[in-house]
């Protein structure tokens, strides 16, 4: 048996198990074990701090079901507050390592934020059947896929089972996609409710999918801008928290320096048994 050391943190309601780098651990069997919500600690994924030769610190991200992402926004808060709370960071911001790329990082106390990189392959009006109904959908790639679909009565939609169709619709094979149900609320601020890949469920909240919504909800909403800095969007996650997005929009709507900032907090530390 192993005691493998750990905290738990949790940004927007989305929670994860941060670990540092252990060499011959199998990170998708522990995944699956230690985020088990019966038999294990209970989480939405593992966050790995390693190096980087590329940048400050490299973060490795696996789901719950031990598939490893690209990027994960909350995830990427809550290991900017752990980075900062344990290795005291000279530069106040900081680069992190991802399968998407660099991203630039920083935090205070329990609030960070953080640069993705840039968004890509923004497809709008996409015209799918799911469940013989005729839906269109917007899709972006925030780090990870994302899928956009626009609805009236947030509250009653079927997120489950709605978001498993869509996420494996064969128009988003072989990746899949996540799927972010999103109603306008007022004037710069949406509501969301996320179905992630990895996890294959409704989350409390999904970083990017809120950076997806956003830019997709500004979009749809000021069709004819064609240059703004500093474009503001305010994300209302499942588990009722306000997620920040600010970003720049140029020519040809080239999205650029977009930043999400939310919670980042510690819930618990202690030591996993192991087997």
């Amino acid at each position: 048996m192993s005691k493998i050391p750990f905290v738990k943190m949790v940004g927007a309601g989305n929670d994860f198990i941060v670990i540092e780098a252990r060499s011959n651990l199998d990170y998708a069997k522990f995944t699956k074990a230690v985020c088990a919500r019966q038999n294990g600690v209970g989480a939405d994924g593992v966050l790995v701090l390693e190096k980087s030769a590329q940048s400050d610190y490299r973060m490795r991200i696996i789901n719950a079901d031990g598939s490893e992402a690209e990027m994960c926004g909350n995830g990427a808060r809550c290991m900017a507050a752990y980075i900062v709370a344990n290795f005291k960071p000279v530069k106040s911001l900081f680069g992190m390592e991802t399968l998407a790329g660099e991203i630039l990082a920083e935090a205070h106390g329990e609030v960070a934020r953080v640069r993705l990189s840039n968004p890509k392959d923004y497809m709008p009006d996409l015209n799918i059947t799911v469940a013989k109904q005729k839906l269109q959908v917007h899709y972006i790639d925030t780090g990870v896929p994302h899928t956009v679909l626009f609805v009236d009565g947030l509250q009653e939609v079927d997120a489950n089972s709605m978001g498993a169709l869509i996420r494996n619709h064969p128009r988003f094979a072989p990746r899949g996609t996540n799927v972010n149900f999103v109603e306008h609320t007022r004037e710069g601020m949406v509501s969301v409710r996320t179905y992630e890949r990895g996890v294959e469920a409704e989350t409390l909240a999904c970083g990017t999918g809120a950076v997806a919504s956003a830019l997709i909800a500004y979009l749809h909403a000021h069709p004819k801008v064609k240059k703004q800095k500093g474009a503001f969007v305010k994300v209302s996650t499942a588990s009722k928290e306000i997620l920040e997005i600010t970003f720049d929009l140029d020519e040809g709507h080239k999205i650029d320096n977009v930043w999400l900032k939310g919670s980042a907090k510690l819930i618990a530390k202690g030591e996993y048994y192991y087997v």
